[in-house]
């Protein structure tokens, strides 16, 4: 266990809506490295030696046992110079995109105050947005990356899928889950990429490995075969937009995305290449029957045994997202792999070797007492911010969130989707844009 002074000084200097434990640090250096200098926060999904996880569940967290050692990520980043300031708070078992915790508090948004903080990695986005670390180390399964870097305006990157080991962080569905991190500029969300994201290689599947003391990962499906990842200096094809995909967010961020576009028109020297799909009755069918069936079926696959026996322990929108998830049978799981591949390949043939643009979530972060009032507003926005975060989800593709802000001021998101293995060349090709905003 990590060194019991250290929590225990810093008990009334924290916010525990924002950290589940904090030390000073809570891991040190362990050498010297490219992110010498740099502060880490570590969603509590991720392997830390000494601690255990937590998942957002203070049952979870109490039956658990302490992790033997780091999750291959959060070694990385220690081996690169970089220090773990502490483990940050998550949503319920990562099945949330808002990031009102119901046991441990609603984190603050400084940069839209009284409103949410995304999530379910809103503990690490809080804790950089705040400053009080440099970067912040999450997972990106629906969106959980890239709408709380949307709210919060920070940079953001959900990687390809099974590009960045997953090993070591407890899962919620290994067919869409990523480890991604978030940081307050470009220059250092790269410099990570180059810490995190190994070298050109092919993508290969993950084996199952058992995780935290608390049962095993499940069966991890085949991670489909990507290109060579590629060098940070390789050059992207033409941009892309979808009108269909704008629309689904408010005006005002469609006014801000199609402001970002020109921007990238202007520096490419070329006008966007406009697709005419997705239909939007195809999009929602790819959501519900592809995304969410195999999501969820995965979700009660990996947490299902613990949840039914601790309902109580259990927040009511979470448990009823999991009871939900309990009824999918293994038939239609299998079918919404089947179409899953159907919406992979055409999502894959619209970016090509280029770029698609589109909004990272559908509206500027609701505010607290609208969110955690349940309004319909409220459901409406997760729904299509859903919408929005599956393309990346179901295509397995790497996408950066690039923050920008609508006419009234507030933070919002345009995310930018590259080729499978891009994500090094995706980061370069968006840092671009920092000097133009």
């Amino acid at each position: 266990m990590s060194t019991p002074a250290a929590s225990e000084t810093d008990t009334d200097t924290y916010d525990r809506s924002v950290w589940r434990t904090k030390g000073s640090p809570l891991v040190p250096v362990a050498r010297t490295g490219p992110l010498s200098g740099e502060t880490v926060a570590v969603k509590d999904l991720f392997a830390v030696a000494g601690e255990p996880i937590g998942a957002g569940n203070p049952a979870f967290l109490a039956q658990a046992r302490s992790e033997p050692a780091n999750a291959p990520a959060v070694q990385a980043l220690l081996d690169a110079g970089a220090e773990i300031t502490g483990i940050s708070q998550t949503d319920e078992f990562a099945l949330s995109l808002a990031g009102t915790n119901g046991h441990y508090g609603t984190p603050p948004n400084p940069a839209a105050p009284g409103r949410i903080p995304g999530g379910s990695s809103n503990g690490s986005a809080a804790a950089v947005a705040l400053g009080e670390v440099s970067i912040g180390l999450g997972t990106d399964t629906g969106g959980s990356i890239r709408v709380p870097a949307a709210y919060q305006g920070l940079w953001g990157i959900r990687p390809t899928h099974g590009l960045v080991p997953i090993a070591g962080v407890h899962p919620l569905a290994q067919s869409f889950d990523t480890v991604g991190w978030l940081t307050r500029t470009p220059e250092l969300l790269a410099e990570v990429a180059e810490v995190l994201v190994p070298r050109p290689k092919k993508i290969v599947p993950s084996a199952p490995s058992a995780l935290g003391g608390m049962g095993t990962t499940g069966s991890i499906p085949t991670v489909p075969k990507g290109p060579l990842a590629w060098e940070a200096d390789k050059q992207l094809d033409r941009l892309r937009i979808a009108p269909s995909l704008a629309e689904l967010a408010d005006s005002e961020l469609a006014e801000a995305l199609g402001g970002l576009v020109a921007r990238l028109e202007q520096l490419n020297g070329e006008t966007a290449e406009k697709l005419l799909g997705p239909e939007p009755q195809i999009l929602e069918y790819w959501l519900d029957e592809a995304f969410q069936k195999v999501q969820v079926f995965e979700a009660w696959a990996n947490n299902g045994d613990w949840i039914s026996r601790h309902w109580e322990a259990m927040t009511p929108e979470v448990a009823a997202r999991y009871a939900k998830a309990a009824e999918v049978t293994a038939e239609q799981a299998a079918a919404g792999r089947e179409l899953l591949g159907t919406a992979r390949e055409t999502i894959r043939s619209w970016v090509a070797d280029g770029v698609l643009a589109l909004p990272s979530a559908a509206s500027a972060a609701p505010t607290v007492e609208e969110a955690e009032a349940g309004s319909e507003r409220s459901t409406q926005v997760r729904r299509r911010n859903l919408l929005l975060t599956c393309v990346a989800g179901l295509s397995g593709l790497p996408a950066v969130n690039v923050p920008i802000t609508t006419a009234a001021g507030l933070p919002g998101g345009v995310s930018l989707i590259g080729p499978a293995g891009s994500d090094k060349a995706l980061i370069r090709y968006a840092a671009r844009l920092a000097g133009e905003q």
